[in-house]
Parts: structure tokens; C-alpha cells; sequence
């Protein structure tokens, strides 16, 4: 019996990974497959340091990067989802107006805390501060989320007032109220790719699997997941 397919991603695309590897399962009996989700900056080192994945799913600049240092085959990488960023506040607080890039400025302003990750959603919106000309006025609001722990869990918690973080993320959580998604004239989309690892002693097996995952037969559990097809 072939060694299980293992898997290594970011958060942002824990569920969506997992209902696509039940989906090709499936079609598939009998093929064995083991996602591990953790932060993204953690399972880009770990496959730096050596440990043995099969696939590779990350931000799709990370994958370009492990790419560039052997560490998945070149030509592997396929753009499997492009995910946007939502707001949430906690169950039952009030709801600040976030239709324009104004309002969501004002409503930043406004927060006592603020919450956004570490992962690539977190670094552009830091830069938006920036621009905003607001990033030394806010920068001890800011609670940024430890790799691995959803910026929805602090919102529930009462720690942060206002969360910005990938929708697929927040969208599960209990404790939290989504606004909605950032106005489309500051969203930030974060592609997210997956690649056959060079450690892979299963390469036709992965690569039939990479094919599934931009195949049009997802796209509708894509979009569950507050995400959609990069194709």
C-alpha cells in the first residue's frame, strides 16, 4: 500500500484543503492523505530545514520562494485559490460601517484594539497604514496574532476590538460577527498555491492529486469556503 500523501499548508487554506482531499477521496478510495495546517511562515521553515512533505501549499510567493531553493520542483506550482480579506468583531458588539475605503479608515480609527496575522494579508495591510499616514498613531493597538492562531479566536475573546483576516478563516468561527469583505478599493487578495515537494517519493501521485485540486469540479467548494478558483 502506497505511504500516505502528506500535505503541509497555512491556516488560510486548512478547511478548503480538507474538503478538497474528501472530495478527491472520494473518487479516489483507498488514497491516503494527511494535511497538516500550520502558520505559514512555520511550514515554510520547516520544509526549509529538510522535513519530508509531499505537497507544499502556501502563499503563492512562498512556494515560488521554496521553488527557488529546491525545495518543491520547478514547474510544479499551481495557483489553487486567491482568498480575500473580511472584518469581524466580536458576537453581539456593535457594527462600525465598512462600505468605503473611508469608512474602514474611520472605523480603524476608531478601534481600541486591532488584530491581522502574520501570514501576507498581515505585511499589505501594515503597508495601507502606512499610506494611511495612521501606522505610529495605531501602532500600540495592534495586536498581531501569534503563527497558527486565528485573529477570529482573539475578536471572541474581547482581546482585539476589530480583526481583519482571510474570510475562509473567520467565517467558521463562533464568538465573532463578519462584517464582510474589505471595499474592493483596498481588499487585498492573497493567492494561495500548492507544489510537488522534492522530498516527494510519490510524484505521479501528487501531481495527479495538484491537477484535481485546480480541476473545475472544486470550484464550488471553493467558494464554500469563502474562497475562489485562481484559475
Amino acid at each position: 500500500m502506497a505511504p500516505p500523501i502528506r500535505i503541509i499548508s497555512s491556516m488560510a487554506t486548512k478547511q478548503v484543503l480538507a474538503d478538497l482531499i474528501a472530495l478527491y477521496q472520494q473518487a479516489h478510495p483507498g488514497t491516503a492523505i494527511e494535511l497538516e495546517s500550520v502558520g505559514g511562515v512555520d511550514a515554510a521553515k520547516r520544509v526549509q530545514a529538510g522535513e519530508a512533505f509531499d505537497i507544499v501549499a502556501l502563499a503563492s510567493n512562498a512556494v515560488a520562494q521554496l521553488t527557488t531553493d529546491g525545495k518543491v520542483v520547478a514547474g510544479s506550482q499551481v495557483d489553487v485559490v486567491r482568498s480575500g480579506v473580511a472584518l469581524a468583531v466580536r458576537s453581539g458588539a456593535p457594527h462600525p460601517d465598512i462600505a468605503s475605503e473611508a469608512a474602514v479608515k474611520q472605523a480603524v480609527l476608531a478601534a481600541r484594539t486591532l488584530g491581522y496575522s502574520t501570514g501576507p494579508s498581515g505585511v499589505q495591510l501594515a503597508k495601507l497604514f502606512e499610506r494611511w499616514g495612521i501606522a505610529e498613531q495605531i501602532k500600540d493597538r495592534i495586536v498581531t496574532a501569534p503563527p497558527g492562531v486565528p485573529v477570529g479566536s482573539l475578536v471572541a475573546q474581547g482581546e482585539v476590538e476589530l480583526g481583519f483576516q482571510q474570510l475562509s478563516e473567520l467565517m467558521s468561527l463562533e464568538g465573532i460577527d463578519v462584517l464582510g469583505p474589505l471595499p474592493a478599493q483596498i481588499q487585498i487578495i492573497t493567492t494561495f498555491s500548492a507544489g510537488l515537494a522534492t522530498a516527494s517519493t510519490q510524484p505521479e501521485a501528487v501531481r495527479a492529486l495538484l491537477a484535481f485540486l485546480v480541476s473545475p469540479a472544486t470550484a464550488q467548494t471553493k467558494q464554500r469556503n469563502g474562497m475562489e478558483a485562481a484559475g
